[in-house]
């Protein structure tokens, strides 16, 4: 008899049971993948929404900003209106913001949300704008502050160079009792030897240079004492000087020996100035404008004089030449304001500046070679492309410049603090 060999029945219940743990292995590995990329692709919409919402913030941030500088153009200032918007939306972007501007002493945070306050008085608002991009929503808060256009005592885009034995230190023109000053001397420049000091300079303050410049390349130290030096974080704007609208004059001012005097009501667009024969143009009467669209020229042994009680205000688009022992003065001191020198337009131009005794007044030229060459100190601010300092004094600066009003001329809001939440 032929007998048939019996296969046992635990071999092919083992391989489905293999079978099986493989595919449940596999769905699981499948669906921790498809959670995986579902929480990645979440939090990737997630993420997006929130950079939309801080970019839309920081759009309605520079909107307020930039809409109370323009209504800083209209004089006399009057913040009994202030920027604000709801739900603006962005061209091209699904995101919308939000802003509102108060004064500080209005204004309320949301959220029990507060921050220290740069500052203080009258022109001090906080602006608080919100971005919104889908559930996402990002608030930004700035505190805004006035700005003039002497926040350092001494500041050029190229060289600056300070005569051997130079003291750079500070003062308070509206407040004789202050004597600890802050100040800077700066380059926004990061090439080589920009700032030179010389032999003994010392400069009570702080010297700094351009945005990641290296101070031991930029500042060629010849034997100088400073306070700290480092490069900028942020380069300082030199904004463009709003200039007067003046009658056209049509002619030069021209002094041929004598004195010659002017006021008030000359003020107006002149096409130069020019002073020979040892005359002296003197400045009195009150407050002056000149628009000078060619050169002021002082030839040898001339003045200019600003008078005890008058302040001028003069918008160059040329020159200035100052011969030997030629003379431009202030005799308000020590109020460097009554005596203001801008340069106005794109065109390079040379301050060749010379004072018989000491020297008061601000300089205001980002496109000007200037030189100074007083008897005597030197009572204010410079700005300018290069400045090269000959005084035989010192070189004192006015920190009540900082201190600008919004009628004042070229002043600007700029962000003081900044918060996010």
């Amino acid at each position: 008899m032929n007998m048939k060999k019996q296969q046992p029945s635990s071999a092919s219940g083992h391989v489905l049971a293999v079978v099986v743990s493989i595919i449940a292995i596999v769905t699981l590995m499948a669906l921790s993948l498809l959670s995986m990329g579902l929480n990645s692709r979440t939090m990737a919409i997630r993420t997006t929404e929130k950079i939309k919402a801080r970019c839309a913030a920081d759009a309605g941030l520079t909107k307020a900003l930039f809409e109370m500088n323009e209504k800083l153009k209209v004089k006399p200032w009057d913040d009994s209106t202030l920027p604000y918007a709801v739900d603006e939306s962005l061209p091209n972007f699904d995101a919308v913001f939000s802003y509102k501007t108060a004064s500080i002493a209005s204004y309320k945070f949301s959220g029990g949300t507060s921050f220290k306050i740069a500052g203080s008085g009258s022109n001090n608002y906080i602006i608080e704008s919100i971005g919104k991009a889908g559930p996402a929503v990002k608030r930004v808060y700035v505190n805004i502050g006035l700005q003039g256009l002497f926040e350092h005592a001494i500041l050029t885009k190229e060289s600056t160079v300070l005569k051997s034995d130079t003291l750079v230190d500070g003062y308070n023109s509206k407040d004789p009792t202050e004597t600890d000053v802050e100040l800077k001397i700066g380059t926004l420049s990061t090439s080589l030897d920009q700032i030179i000091l010389n032999s003994g300079v010392k400069v009570d303050g702080d010297v700094v240079v351009g945005v990641d410049g290296d101070v031991n390349t930029v500042v060629k130290d010849l034997g100088a004492a400073t306070g700290s030096r480092y490069s900028m974080t942020e380069e300082p704007s030199m904004p463009d000087v709003s200039t007067p609208v003046l009658p056209e004059m049509g002619m030069d001012i021209t002094v041929a020996g004598g004195t010659l005097s002017i006021g008030p009501a000359d003020s107006g667009k002149y096409t130069g100035i020019d002073v020979m024969k040892k005359g002296i143009l003197e400045i009195s009467g009150g407050e002056v404008a000149l628009h000078i669209t060619g050169d002021i020229e002082l030839d040898q042994d001339c003045e200019l004089i600003v008078k005890k009680g008058t302040s001028v205000k003069i918008y160059m688009e040329g020159n200035v030449v100052c011969r030997n022992n030629s003379s431009i003065s202030n005799e308000g001191f020590p109020d460097p304001e009554l005596l203001q020198l801008f340069a106005v337009g794109a065109g390079e131009v040379t301050f060749d500046l010379k004072a018989k005794s000491d020297w008061c007044g601000v300089v205001y030229a980002p496109h000007a070679q200037i030189v100074l060459n007083a008897k005597g100190n030197c009572y204010g601010a410079v700005i300018g492309k290069a400045f090269e300092y000959k005084s035989g004094g010192n070189f004192y600066y006015d920190v009540a410049l900082r201190d600008v009003e919004a009628d004042d001329d070229n002043v600007r809001f700029v962000v003081k603090r900044w918060l996010e939440r």
